[in-house]
């Protein structure tokens, strides 16, 4: 018992605390608690979730990844990224304006299945799925999310509510609220103002706290000018107390849907908290341990589940709040857990007239911040084909719907790399005076060769999906005038040859012998010679067509063929491997 509990991260940063360190990490904690509070009431409501929800998941997760996260500063919580997949699950098995008590319960055991994922994949050593997301499907789903929750956002902003099941359902819909007169003034004009001041302080004066000076100021807006007689929705008294263990109750045939929500959400989640780490770490000198972030993840999940909350993830923005305001460990998230405890226990009714508009405002801003459009305007300018796979990435979300959108974005990822290995880069490669070694063609046209010899570099493993790739490129060299006596394959980039691959390359030696062509391959990795004398291959094509490095064959060929090196000739008939 002893060894197991030295192990978890949390007890092994208690032992080795520094009482110096103490009252940053008290102070980190309270700023971080004003952050920590309106939008965790504001990501739950986009959620579709009752505000008191997002201070529950709040003070759970930030204790149970004080236990059992790696991470020094790292702050979870509640996120704008995962507030529409939430509510992607929810809506659609509670329907608009459903009870309350259903939507916490799916809530929370989507919660426990995102916790479930997590600890199986940390089991497995499955850190590496977060890189199913590439950086520019990342950046076209995020781009997406942005818009959506932009969208979702603007009826509350402007204090109306719409109903609609996709984008473009909510972008008519609000319009046509507008156009009908359904808008409040007093509600759109603190919401408006809201996005306005939070941007501005943000932009002009990064170090004023821009979400709680909005909270005073729009609570003060609402008690002197009397704002619920004018329209304006307000928070209301929050419940007061904490909420007891509670295992989640669902209908059999919610859990379906909730499985599925739990993979994706699962997977933003650890992709964003794995990025946030590495990027903190390297500031600090720390080293990221995808497992363990997976359980520190998984724990904070299953400990906000089990208490009325809902999936958390990174907040790049929280942890940012507290390492400028010198936290030094976790327990800045502790204090920050321990002042909710006291606010919702003591005074309920703290944030009882803070404006709906408010909270739209916060989450806008925040949506914002997901969105990257200089990633894309990068994207299109240093590869088009990625800047494609980000644009239809954000299409996905925008069109499809969010949960459907990381489907999208998965799969574009995985055929990118397919892609990749399907048409890899192959090349011609010469000699050029001056240089050691063997060089591309393309890049040094000017390249010398040996009449009767090719020498050939093919850019990816041999495997099923690029073995018939690799013949056609050889086919083309053997057929090209004058037509070679020796094909030598570079083979250092090949680095896997599959049953499939083998099979390819039997045919074609064959082939090119009745041509009286012979393929040699250099450079062949050990590894990837053993599988092919293990397929067999060996016995059909003679040990003598392998040679440890491409001058070895070219001085084979030389012996045999009396070839002298000279300037590559525009010869007709000649193609481009590629």
């Amino acid at each position: 018992m002893v060894s197991v509990l030295s192990a978890l991260p949390g007890l092994r940063a208690a032992s080795s605390y520094r009482r110096e360190w103490l009252f940053k990490d008290v102070v980190a904690g309270v700023v971080l608690t004003t952050l920590l509070v309106p939008q965790g009431m504001a990501y739950a409501e986009l959620a579709g979730l009752p505000p008191i929800t997002g201070l529950y998941t709040s003070i759970m997760c930030l204790l149970a990844y004080a236990i059992f996260g790696p991470s020094r500063i790292l702050v979870l919580g509640p996120d704008s990224s995962l507030g529409p997949m939430i509510a992607a699950v929810i809506l659609p098995l509670v329907g608009s304006g459903g009870d309350p008590a259903r939507a916490i319960a799916i809530a929370s055991l989507l919660a426990i299945c995102v916790s479930a994922v997590m600890l199986l994949a940390a089991a497995a050593k499955l850190g590496f799925i977060a890189d199913l997301l590439s950086h520019p499907t990342m950046i076209g789903y995020m781009n997406g999310l942005a818009l959506t929750i932009l969208v979702g956002q603007l009826p509350k902003l402007f204090g109306f509510k719409v109903s609609a099941d996709n984008l473009w359902g909510e972008i008519t819909g609000f319009f046509r609220g507008l156009a009908d007169g359904d808008a409040v003034t007093a509600a759109a004009v603190v919401g408006v103002a809201g996005v306005v001041l939070i941007l501005a302080l943000q932009r002009w004066a990064p170090k004023v706290p821009a979400v709680l000076t909005l909270v005073v100021l729009a609570i003060a807006a609402a008690v002197i000018f009397d704002l619920a007689e004018h329209g304006v929705s307000l928070v209301g008294t929050l419940p007061k107390g904490f909420p007891p263990l509670t295992v989640p109750t669902v209908r059999l045939s919610d859990v379906g849907p909730i499985v599925i929500g739990a993979l994706g959400i699962a997977l933003v989640s650890l992709a964003d908290t794995i990025s946030t780490a590495s990027s903190f770490a390297e500031r600090t000198g720390q080293e990221i341990h995808g497992n363990q972030e997976m359980v520190g993840i998984g724990a904070a999940n299953l400990a906000a589940g089990l208490f009325q909350g809902f999936p958390v993830s990174t907040s790049g923005s929280r942890t940012a709040v507290a390492e400028r305001s010198g936290a030094k460990t976790q327990f800045t998230g502790v204090i920050g857990a321990a002042l909710i405890i006291l606010m919702i226990v003591l005074l309920p009714g703290l944030f009882r007239d803070l404006p709906q508009p408010a909270l739209a405002a916060i989450v806008i801003t925040a949506s914002l911040s997901l969105a990257d459009i200089p990633g894309t305007v990068r994207l299109w300018r240093q590869r088009r084909t990625e800047c494609l796979l980000s644009i239809a990435a954000f299409l996905g979300v925008a069109l499809i719907g969010v949960l459907a959108g990381i489907a999208i974005a998965v799969g574009l990822s995985i055929l990118n790399v397919f892609r990749r290995t399907w048409w890899p880069y192959q090349t011609e490669l010469g000699r050029v005076e001056g240089l050691g070694g063997y060089h591309d063609l393309r890049s040094y046209p000017q390249a010398e060769h040996l009449p009767g010899l090719v020498i050939l570099r093919f850019d990816a493993p041999l495997i099923f999906a690029n073995a018939k790739t690799f013949r056609d490129a050889v086919r083309r060299l053997a057929k090209s005038e004058p037509a070679p006596s020796w094909i030598v394959v570079a083979a250092e980039p090949i680095t896997d040859v599959d049953t499939t691959a083998a099979d390819v390359l039997e045919d074609l030696d064959e082939a090119l012998a009745s041509a009286g062509i012979l393929i040699v391959f250099a450079e062949l990795k050990d590894p990837v010679r053993r599988k092919i004398e293990r397929y067999g291959l060996t016995r059909h094509i003679d040990a003598g067509q392998f040679f440890p490095t491409i001058e070895s064959a070219v001085a084979a060929f030389r012996v045999t063929s009396g070839a002298q090196w000279a300037a590559i000739d525009e010869t007709p008939g000649r193609e481009d491997p590629q």
